[in-house]
């Protein structure tokens, strides 16, 4: 195996991206500026030691705590529950939302071996008995697994009256076609309708 074919070994390992995508990148990488590939390998080798979880919530942050858990400008009565450090950079990208954020670091996954005690679940119940917390955001993606979290979540955190547990609503995403929308999409969308 060559070099060339190293590479393309190295980079049809990240999600997202097959062998076909992987080679294309690495001819480009070879007709590049040299500048621009010492400014990225530089980059990708210091990545892991310039980024870390937060401390607090668990996003991805070079300060710790992150910018988010230490703004004085959120809403800090609301924790808004998302499964990786990645889902808070898409939320914050949205604008629409402006409290905290709780990372799980995964779902409930049994046939994985995932069970609640492997995710940040006691952080999170501690953050909202100490944070004098009102809601929580149950953002997990829509999978069985999502669900199964989001319901594990709802009954450990429903002792407490006072706190308003909702989950995001899911359906029809805007522009799609009913025609092509699967069974259980569409019964998320009946289920999550709204009086207009």
């Amino acid at each position: 195996m060559n070099a060339l074919d190293e590479i393309t070994e190295s980079f049809s390992r990240l999600p997202g991206i097959g062998k076909k995508s992987a080679g294309r990148i690495a001819n480009y990488l070879l007709k590049t500026d040299h500048t621009f590939i010492e400014k990225f390998s530089d980059q990708l080798s210091t990545l892991q030691d310039k980024i870390k979880p937060c401390s607090i919530c668990g996003a991805w942050t070079e300060e710790d705590p992150c910018p988010v858990c230490s703004s004085t400008m959120r809403d800090r009565s609301i924790i808004c529950v998302v499964e990786q450090p990645q889902d808070v950079q898409t939320i914050e990208a949205s604008h629409e939302y402006n409290g905290l954020f709780h990372v799980l670091g995964g779902v409930i996954a049994p046939l994985q071996g995932i069970g609640p005690d492997q995710l940040t679940i006691p952080k999170l119940i501690s953050r909202v008995r100490s944070e004098n917390i009102k809601e929580v955001i149950i953002a997990t993606n829509p999978t069985v697994e999502g669900d199964t979290t989001a319901l594990y979540l709802q009954k450990l955190l429903s002792s407490n009256k006072d706190l308003k547990i909702s989950r995001l609503a899911s359906g029809i995403p805007v522009g799609g076609d009913l025609e092509y929308a699967d069974k259980l999409t569409l019964a998320r969308s009946f289920r999550g309708r709204m009086q207009l």
